[in-house]
């Protein structure tokens, strides 16, 4: 029998949460995504050793301030990454900007026009924000000119809701920080058909299905392989490299559990910026978790910051 692996990747685009270059070789996904804490660890990988300091030697020389230096290097992994694909890769926009849209808009076409100088088209890259309101609004207007936007830390139907009617081209509804949250409130582990994180996925591509939305829906942020297999046949899924290699271990039957003829008829919402802020304040777990994954991202961009400072700094 095919290992379970194989058996998802007839079902659902396989993408690998990760910037290893060694595990994206080994596990062949089609797309793969990043985040700060991503290409942090990425950036102190032998693979990527002598174009950090490369890259690190002509910022200072062209007296480039750490933060240029960090796009840098961003986009230097983007590049490699892409080689790898054939897909995409996602380019996360600073966490610092996820409410200011004009800022988040700038700074991706800053990111596009990098790639493109570097020989890296704009339909291999989906840009990457926090689904604030902010960040939806940017994603809108960037999709409006032809760049493709992730929407991630996506944690509740308003803000799905919201993504479809900004014409987004991709979002990342998490299940394993929603499980977590209710883990901890609640005191207990969760059966996968009761799993909240899988619910919460369930009903995202549920509300999709039934109602045209073309909006790519990745399943992200898993636990083990349980939640993965649950959620077989959704558009896309990201997952870790551990979790890719207990799927290709496995060899069991593997059922697929989402089809869009079985969406169940969910009416369409539409929300202004008002109702948007009120659904996502009513809902204690996602404003929690929106907030709290906005700042590890930014921690984890203030330590590749420092690092590129120390380095800077030493000569």
């Amino acid at each position: 029998m095919a290992s379970s692996l194989s058996q998802l990747r007839e079902m659902t685009t396989v993408v690998a949460d990760t910037g290893d270059v060694n595990a994206i070789r080994a596990l062949k996904p089609f797309d793969c995504t990043t985040n700060p804490s991503l290409i942090l660890k990425a950036l102190q990988m032998p693979a990527f050793e002598e174009m950090v300091a490369r890259e690190i030697e002509a910022g200072k020389s062209a007296g480039k301030s750490p933060l240029e230096i960090a796009d840098v290097l961003t986009v230097g992994v983007g590049v490699e990454l892409a080689q790898l694909v054939p897909g995409r890769v996602s380019t996360e926009v600073d966490a610092r900007l996820s409410f200011d849209t004009d800022a988040s808009v700038a700074k991706a076409r800053a990111l596009i026009a990098a790639y493109a100088e570097r020989g890296v088209d704009r339909d291999k890259i989906f840009i990457k924000l926090a689904a604030t309101w902010e960040g939806i609004r940017a994603a809108e207007i960037l999709q409006g000119e032809g760049t493709d936007c992730n929407l991630t830390l996506l944690f509740t139907l308003a803000q799905a809701a919201a993504c479809a009617d900004a014409g987004v081209a991709l979002i990342s509804p998490f299940v394993g920080r929603i499980t977590d949250w209710h883990s901890a409130r609640e005191g207990r582990a969760f059966e996968v058909e009761e799993d909240p994180g899988v619910l919460s996925v369930r009903e995202i591509y549920d509300y999709y299905k039934s109602n045209g939305i073309e909006t790519i829906v990745m399943g992200a942020s898993f636990r083990n392989i349980g939640q993965v297999k649950a959620l077989a046949g959704c558009d896309r899924l990201t997952i870790s490299p551990n979790l890719l290699e207990e799927l290709e271990a496995e060899e069991t039957k593997l059922e697929q559990v989402l089809t869009p003829q079985n969406a169940s008829g969910m009416k369409r919402i539409t929300l202004d910026e008002a109702a948007f802020r009120w659904r996502l304040n009513a809902d204690a777990m996602a404003t929690e978790k929106l907030s709290e994954g906005i700042r590890n991202f930014d921690a984890d961009h203030q330590k590749l910051l420092k690092g590129i400072e120390e380095r800077l700094a030493a000569g």
